[in-house]
């Protein structure tokens, strides 16, 4: 028995849904929803960073007003 197979027969939804097929219907990404390899590897400080940050800021402005008002009292 000759088989005889003159193209496939698909609508153009599954050939679509085909293309995009990848290791068991998992689909591709596109380019445009990837986000650069950068943004994942960000580094989050952790809290006591920041708490020793905002603490010298604050340091800086007590000492200036200090400073400040030393100046005054001399005046």
């Amino acid at each position: 028995m000759k088989r005889f197979a003159v193209g496939l027969m698909v609508t153009p939804e599954y050939n679509e849904w085909w293309s995009k097929r990848v290791n068991d219907n998992i689909p591709r990404l596109k380019e445009e929803d990837v986000r650069p390899i950068k943004e994942y590897l960000q580094v989050v400080p952790f809290k006591i960073e920041i708490i020793k940050k905002e603490f010298e800021k604050r340091n800086l402005e007590l000492g200036r007003k200090i400073e400040q008002l030393e100046e005054e009292k001399y005046n």
